[in-house]
């Protein structure tokens, strides 16, 4: 596309630093090649196949994604090695995972079940193919997934017994990271995390059964952990654009490449300016508790100690602290960093790269309400 100013851009929309995201994109390839693992990114972060391209060309070795949508989307784009890093239950959904196995792409799903195994056996048992599984190991997030130990070892049984299925590996996301109370302890819990997948990958292999793939990760443990030997994939999703949250956990902005470009359209007292970004244009996500919590509702990027402190459907805004030594006037355009990056890129249809003020390219949100 041809270059034009940044100017040209209606509030609100979403921008990418493309230089931000560069850096982060080859720091987390960077690491997966010192410590000798494949990267495989969560593109629910971003949604976008244009960008999962990109990530392929800089090294990942395949794509993860949430939802068999977001897998669709994604393969029809030629991404061809998915891993839905996710259970896949009912009629309908399983119809459509045998039609998207039938275009020859290398494809996963999860398990935590028998019920799973059994359903995903039916499905496919008549298959040219067997479809790869990976057992979902809950290491501390209380989401899905089954108990390290011994129940890994028999769903990993029942799996290789299955027709039409093949036993990949083991994956886990150490979410509870988000909620640590400092870096040490990201550091622990993610260090408790491998320690678990290894010791029931192990398990596993004593039975007889291969152990293709042992695969874990979350952003914050990502970003301050060494990778044990004998883990074999990543999966961060985060890091791409980084966000808010993670500005936390490294203590700086200067990572975060995803803004929302707003335009000030109100200044009711000396003090508050109210923004035509609301909750249809920023998440209204915010962590709790941790390391990774950030007050407000996004931050403003060029003075990042000013945070939305109230969000409706169509309006944000924020208090000037009195001294504060910063205005802004009706008319001016801010960007905010979101709190949450993976929830506000799901609210566009396209993303601006930006450089030096300059719109360099469009990458439409492909996947953007791909939920099914």
């Amino acid at each position: 596309m041809t270059e034009r100013s940044l100017e040209t851009v209606d509030t609100p929309s979403l921008l990418i630093d493309r230089d931000r995201l560069e850096r982060n994109l080859a720091w987390m390839q960077e690491k997966a090649d010192r410590f000798g693992v494949k990267l495989r990114p969560h593109t629910k972060t971003h949604r976008c196949p244009a960008l999962a391209r990109r990530q392929e060309e800089l090294g990942a070795r395949g794509i993860t994604v949430a939802k068999l949508g977001e897998a669709e989307v994604m393969a029809r784009e030629g991404l061809t090695d998915i891993f839905i890093a996710n259970e896949i239950v009912g009629p309908i959904k399983l119809r459509r995972l045998r039609t998207l196995a039938e275009t020859g792409i290398r494809l996963a799903v999860g398990a935590d079940s028998p019920v799973h195994v059994d359903i995903l056996s039916k499905a496919f048992r008549d298959f040219c193919v067997r479809l790869d599984v990976l057992v979902d190991v809950d290491t501390g997030d209380p989401r899905t997934g089954m108990p390290p130990g011994d129940g890994v070892l028999d769903l990993a049984r029942r799996i290789e017994r299955a027709p039409g299925l093949r036993f990949r590996g083991i994956y886990t996301h150490d979410g509870q990271s988000y909620d640590a109370a400092d870096s040490q302890s990201v550091m622990e819990i993610f260090r408790e995390s491998q320690t678990q997948m290894l010791r029931t990958a192990d398990r596993i292999r004593d039975d007889g059964i291969d152990v293709e793939e042992i695969s874990v990760g979350s952003t914050p443990s990502l970003m301050l952990a060494d990778i044990l030997p004998g883990v074999t994939e990543i999966r961060p999703g985060t890091y791409v654009f980084m966000d808010a949250d993670q500005a936390q956990v490294l203590g700086t902005y200067e990572h975060c490449a995803q803004t929302v470009l707003a335009t000030v359209i109100s200044r009711p007292t000396a003090s508050r300016v109210v923004l035509d970004a609301g909750t249809k244009a920023l998440t209204y996500y915010v962590q709790t508790e941790g390391i990774t919590r950030a007050p407000g509702h996004g931050r403003v990027k060029a003075n990042p100690q000013l945070f939305l402190d109230r969000l409706s459907d169509e309006h944000g805004s924020f208090e000037i602290p009195e001294g504060f030594g910063v205005d802004y006037r009706i008319g001016d355009r801010i960007e905010i960093i979101p709190n949450h990056a993976c929830p506000t890129t799901n609210l566009y249809d396209v993303m601006y790269l930006v450089s030096d003020s300059r719109v360099v390219d469009e990458w439409p949100v492909l996947c953007r309400g791909k939920s099914r």
